[in-house]
């Protein structure tokens, strides 16, 4: 037996449905990284490199394309955001400084996201073999490159984003068989809440907003 059919394998059933390796150990490291993230620990990459890793073959057992190249692209990103907090500003406490967005940012952001999501909407419904359910997993995709990219610059708005996606994430991943991813994003949506509270205190603490952060 190869490595990736243990990991496509089956682990356990919940609600009728099995479980298989891939989706809960990935989604296991996933959410270590989203606690590391609340953290502010650099630790939260290496995390999210692994659960990308490991939630490819989940994906791609489940034959959801746009997902695959989600993970894929949260490998790639991870790397970057990894060597961002590497080489980013510092608290006082010694972690990497948090701050929130400044409008043009946001505006950069928001537009960026919405482009990306009709762009790569556009690509999975002209080639249908990439994705069965092109909106929804374009929206995961781009939506998923925007938090972390946010989440590598220190912005307080990379929570907001994380909201987003799994208000599509939640239901898509039931539809489609991957009952624990959908479990996890519904622990994912509570973290995000004390996430989103603890770094957005901590913007107030620290005073003004950190303007210039690592480009």
């Amino acid at each position: 037996m190869s490595a990736l059919d243990w990991l496509n394998g089956p682990a356990f059933d919940i609600f009728g449905q099995q479980v298989i390796r891939s989706d809960m150990i990935g989604n296991t490291v996933g959410l270590i990284a989203l606690g590391l993230g609340w953290r502010r620990s650099i630790w939260t990459w290496p995390a999210q490199l692994l659960a990308g890793v490991v939630l490819v073959a989940a994906y791609a057992s489940a034959q959801l394309s746009g997902g695959v190249g989600k993970q894929l692209l949260v490998i790639g990103v991870a790397v970057w955001g990894w060597n961002q907090w590497r080489r980013g500003r510092r608290g006082q406490d010694g972690e990497i400084a948090v701050r929130f967005a400044t409008w043009r940012e946001r505006g950069i952001l928001a537009g960026a996201t919405a482009a990306g999501t009709l762009a790569v909407g556009g690509l999975f419904t002209a080639v249908p073999e990439l994705s069965w359910n092109p909106w929804p997993d374009a929206y995961i995709f781009v939506g998923t490159l925007a938090a972390m990219v946010a989440q590598a610059r220190g912005l307080v708005e990379f929570w907001f984003a994380w909201i987003l996606v799994d208000l599509v994430g939640v239901p898509l991943a039931f539809s489609s068989g991957l009952v624990f991813s959908g479990l996890v994003y519904v622990v994912y949506f509570v973290l995000v809440l004390w996430g989103m509270r603890d770094w957005w205190l901590r913007t107030r603490s620290a005073g003004p907003a950190l303007e210039g952060a690592a480009a």
